[in-house]
């Protein structure tokens, strides 16, 4: 059997690279020339923006597979063109899982009962077909919402411990009001604080052999005396890092989040990779090759930590 956790931190030490690409691909953002080839054969569709989103897609991954470890496609900017751009988000999982990348749906899902069930299935796990058991998106993890607490959770650790999946539980994201809830007192320490207790119980009884357990948490790189804190209150889990480059926050910043020794986290970029090209104003054609030298240069800024 598979774990989440070893399977990604085997990868990261491979690779010498603890960075995930977030797949957020914006429409009007995406070459010119990848945006004419789909008109051309599906016209002004949704279609027509889903195949532009897979081949956008597939040039990143084509040019970053073997250098990244992971890729974290945000399943909004895929829901929005409706059932068309959900395909798409499911065949960019299906092509980073075949160039050997392990994939972190961002989906931030969470319910209770049948419901949460129902996310758990679809996302990582497998459903019953007509009486066979099939995956669905198939990603390796997912991102979920700790507000309903255990029996929201659950359902996806179920999941994680039968066919080695992992989920990544938000404790602190890195927008600007996250303060508004996560930053609140309960008695005398950080809401936040409570909630990560919370992730290091559920995810006790999945630990690895790596010594990290398949239910990571989410925590920015916005906030560096904090993540302080919540590396201490979660020895066991994996962080996903939000909020490196476009977003504000530098290298130095996600250090709070790793062991002294470099291990026990991954740091998201997502439009200062995917859309490189912009930034250095490079012609559309030249967006993947854009891409991967932001990710190299990402990995090199990481690599100074430790």
């Amino acid at each position: 059997m598979n774990h989440f956790g070893d399977l990604l931190t085997a990868r990261i030490s491979d690779l010498s690279n603890p960075s995930v690409i977030g797949l957020d691909p914006r429409l009007k953002q995406i070459p010119e020339f990848i945006k004419d080839e789909a008109l051309n054969e599906f016209g002004e569709t949704f279609e027509a923006a889903a195949a532009a989103i897979l081949m956008f897609n597939k040039g990143i991954i084509d040019a970053i597979y073997d250098i990244v470890p992971a890729v974290k496609p945000q399943i909004a900017f895929y829901e929005c063109f409706g059932h068309e751009g959900v395909k798409a988000y499911q065949e960019t999982v299906a092509y980073a899982k075949e160039k050997g990348m392990i994939v972190i749906g961002d989906a931030k899902r969470n319910d209770i009962g049948t419901t949460a069930t129902a996310y758990a299935e679809a996302h990582i796990g497998m459903v019953d077909l007509f009486g066979e058991m099939a995956p669905v998106f198939d990603a390796d993890s997912v991102t979920v919402t700790p507000y309903l607490g255990t029996d929201g959770i659950k359902p996806f650790t179920k999941v994680c411990a039968e066919q080695g999946k992992g989920i990544f539980v938000l404790v602190r994201t890195s927008n600007p009001s996250a303060d508004e809830i996560q930053g609140q007192i309960v008695e005398d320490h950080l809401m936040d604080e409570h909630v990560a207790s919370l992730v290091e119980g559920w995810g006790r009884e999945l630990i690895g052999d790596s010594g990290f357990s398949s239910v990571g948490a989410v925590v920015g790189a916005t906030y560096p005396e904090e993540a302080h804190i919540l590396r201490n209150l979660m020895p066991n889990q994996i962080f996903l890092v939000p909020g490196y480059g476009a977003q504000g926050g530098g290298a130095e910043d996600t250090k709070p989040c790793f062991h002294s020794n470099g291990t026990g986290a991954i740091v998201n970029s997502s439009r200062g990779v995917i859309f490189a090209y912009e930034i250095n104003k490079q012609p559309g054609e030249a967006y993947a090759d854009a891409a991967r030298e932001a990710a190299i240069n990402m990995k090199k800024d990481l690599g100074k930590l430790f």
